[in-house]
């Protein structure tokens, strides 16, 4: 599909409805028990944080991303954070992702954020967009996690 088909929408503006939204986030993301937590998530913004947002190519949904306060990880002194990230497999290879990336960058340069941060465990894919990998960090497992830094 070319490039100038795709848009990125709040959730909460999404033609297919709000629940639609929270599914297709929920499915790439969560776990059958914690749908709830995520349509409570979404449902519920502030006046800043949390952002949901996805990538349209039309009115299909081709990927997600969001801008949240803490991703489950154990620096909250660093936000916010970039999260969520997905794009469709069929989507991939045509710069959707750094598009979605760069939606979220400039989400917290309006919000007034210097920086953006994000948790992985890619090694090699956010660099290519400029993120710089500062430290680790620890999930609530308590395994390990890369942590990324985008300077506004």
């Amino acid at each position: 599909m070319a490039e100038n088909v795709y848009s990125i929408v709040d959730v909460h503006n999404y033609p297919g409805g709000l629940e639609e939204a929270v599914r297709y986030i929920h499915g790439k993301w969560g776990r059958p028990e914690n749908l709830d937590f995520y349509r409570d998530a979404i449902e519920h913004y502030g006046t800043q944080l949390p952002r949901f947002f996805l990538l349209l190519a039309g009115n299909r949904i081709a990927g997600c991303g969001a801008l949240i306060a803490n991703d489950f990880i154990s620096r909250h002194d660093l936000w916010p954070w970039y999260a969520c990230h997905f794009i469709e497999p069929a989507e991939r290879g045509c710069g959707l992702g750094q598009k979605l990336l760069n939606h979220g960058v400039r989400l917290a340069a309006e919000l007034g954020f210097r920086n953006v941060y994000l948790t992985t465990g890619h090694d090699g894919y956010y660099e290519k967009y400029g993120w710089e990998r500062i430290e680790d960090g620890f999930e609530p497992t308590g395994a390990k996690t890369r942590i990324y830094r985008y300077s506004l």
